[in-house]
Order: C-alpha cells, then structure tokens, then sequence
C-alpha cells in the first residue's frame, strides 16, 4: 500500500432532509425522513422503479460528526467499560475514518426527486452519495453471528421513544 493515499472526490446525489438536527445515538425511528435529490443534475425519471422494491439502501457522509472525535484504532463502543475493546473496523460507529454511513431504509413513498424513508439514521443536510435498490440475493449469504454487546448497544437504536421522553426517562 502506497504512504500517500490516494484521493476520491465524490459528488453527492442529494441531500438528507431530516427532523433529527443533531448528532445523536438513539432513538432515530421518531425521525421524518427523506432525500431531495439534486435537481441539477436528476430529471423526475432518477427514482423511477424504485417504489417497486421495499427497501433501499442509502450511502451517505457523516460530515456532521465532529473531526477531532475521528477513531483510527481501538476503544470500547460508546465508551462504555462493559463492552469489549474493539477496532473501529468491528463497530458502527458515527467516528469512522471516512466518515461514511451505510442504511438500509424502507421505501415509503416517492414524490419527484423526493424519496421518502422510513429508518434512515443521518442527519439532517447530511450529504447522499448513492442510493441502491436492496435485494435479497445481495443480502448476507449463510448463517449469521455478532457479539451480544452490539445487540445491547442497539436495543433503543431503532426505538420509537422520543428525544425528548428519552432524556427524561433517565
């Protein structure tokens, strides 16, 4: 491997609308969510098929995520002493190197250039880089395994529970 990397310019596709604002962990099945692709460069034909798969999977940058806070190695997931050690390879975590974020999201509805999702955890004017029909045969192939400490971390991931309610729950 070369000791200059080479350099990837991507131009996104659209951007993320979003009622989450703000970097967060949990509780994204609360959020409104859809992508506004760039007109400039899409004609109202781009997402045309789309509504015919149930899920799309969508690659976007987490340019939101503060720099300083990038992990190069290895730390406990969410900083939490009871979860193992692991590298930045072996987690999901919003601090990645590249700062790219990969989601499958159920297709709701498609409006144009607008595609409406449900489960997309990016924040709002986050940029998209690519959105791909989700088909099974891509799908993981054989049996499939993770760590408890993941299904831990993701129990309120998904969760319906608000912002708000969250916080003053605890």
């Amino acid at each position: 491997m070369s000791s200059n990397p080479s350099i990837i310019q991507l131009t996104p596709v659209g951007v993320v609308r979003s009622t989450r604002k703000a970097v967060s962990d949990d509780n994204w099945d609360v959020e409104n969510t859809y992508i506004e692709l760039d007109a400039t460069r899409f004609d109202n034909t781009a997402l045309r098929g789309l509504e015919n798969f149930s899920h799309a999977e969508i690659v976007f940058y987490m340019d939101k995520v503060n720099p300083d806070k990038i992990e190069y190695s290895s730390r406990h997931p969410r900083n939490n002493i009871n979860w193992p050690k692991v590298g930045v390879f072996s987690q999901r975590g919003k601090n990645r190197p590249n700062q790219i974020g990969v989601t499958v999201c159920r297709v709701k509805a498609i409006d144009g250039l607008l595609l409406h999702l449900d489960g997309l955890d990016a924040v709002n004017d986050s940029f998209v880089l690519d959105i791909k029909p989700w088909v099974t045969e891509f799908g993981p192939r054989g049996k499939q395994y993770q760590p408890s400490w993941i299904s831990e971390l993701m129990a309120n991931y998904w969760s319906a529970q608000s912002t708000e309610s969250a916080e003053t729950s605890k």
